[in-house]
């Protein structure tokens, strides 16, 4: 039976060691300031902002949060931001996704200060991963790098494979695991013969957003499989995008769902947040 990677316990040994420098920090007289903005009053987004509050609380960092109207408009979001921006007591902004449609998505991430951008979206920090210099890096994939290395398990030399293309995951996953050394190919729905692809995976990431897409005719003996997707299934119970049934039976490492990536992705903000503190104090 394959090893079940244990998200929850990662993320929670990953704050404890966050929640030790943060009051190292505060002994010298160092604190760290996370701003949440939500526009709008999505029941998603609320849970997610509502962990995020929770995370901050438990590792010692000050969150505050900013709730906007749905009919908000895009100068008075970008006049937020630029507030924000300038703001010094402010170390990580983030802008709850996604927003309304009358919105534009990507001025909204272009606007945030690359130093404050915690979840790694904007282009100079995209930029900067791409050419192995130092800026944020998106946090599922962060996260998923993390995972790996935590559970003891190799991705130098090893054959990588992402289902998936998105700037958030497949992306930035890609170039995470090649800067681990790892040989990466990089799929998608244009991909001819996914499944062929996919058997040669010492380590696939599964990202595609289908419920119980792959199942073992997607994995050879002894692949270490990382399951991003997060549904819910016909019968009201959590899955991920691996049919883990069929495919715990043959690879040698999975991660459940729920309580395998997703807890990772809330650890590697408040990582984010704490290394901007760091960085903005040593300039």
């Amino acid at each position: 039976m394959a090893l079940l990677i244990d998200g929850k316990k990662i993320s929670s040994e990953i704050k404890e060691e966050l929640k030790t420098e943060v009051g190292r920090l505060k002994e010298e007289g160092i604190s760290v300031c996370l701003a949440v903005i939500q526009v709008g009053d999505d029941p998603a987004s609320t849970v997610y902002v509502g962990n995020k509050k929770k995370a901050c609380a438990y590792i010692g960092i000050e969150s505050r949060s900013y709730r906007l109207p749905e009919e908000v408009s895009q100068e008075e979001l970008l006049g937020l931001i630029g507030d924000l921006n300038r703001d010094d007591s402010v170390d990580g902004i983030l802008v709850q996704l996604p927003v309304p449609a009358h919105l534009n998505e990507k001025e909204i991430i272009r606007a945030i200060a690359p130093g404050k951008d915690v979840d790694g979206f904007h282009p100079e920090n995209v930029g900067a991963l791409s050419i192995g210099e130092e800026g944020f890096v998106s946090c599922t994939p962060a996260g998923i790098i993390q995972l790996l290395k935590r559970s003891g398990i190799t991705i130098e030399g090893k054959e990588c494979v992402v289902v998936g293309r998105s700037n958030i995951v497949g992306k930035p996953m890609a170039m995470l695991l090649l800067k681990e050394n790892g040989t990466v190919t990089v799929c998608h729905s244009r991909t001819r013969n996914l499944s062929q692809v996919c058997r040669r995976a010492d380590i696939l990431v599964a990202a595609v957003g289908k419920p119980r897409f792959f199942d073992d005719s997607y994995v050879k003996e002894g692949t270490v499989v990382i399951d991003v997707g997060i549904h819910r299934g016909e019968d009201g119970k959590l899955c991920g995008d691996v049919d883990t049934e069929k495919v715990s039976r043959i690879v040698s490492a999975i991660t459940p769902v729920p309580g395998g990536v997703g807890p990772m992705t809330i650890a590697m903000l408040m990582n984010n947040c704490v290394e901007a503190a760091r960085r903005k104090r040593s300039s």
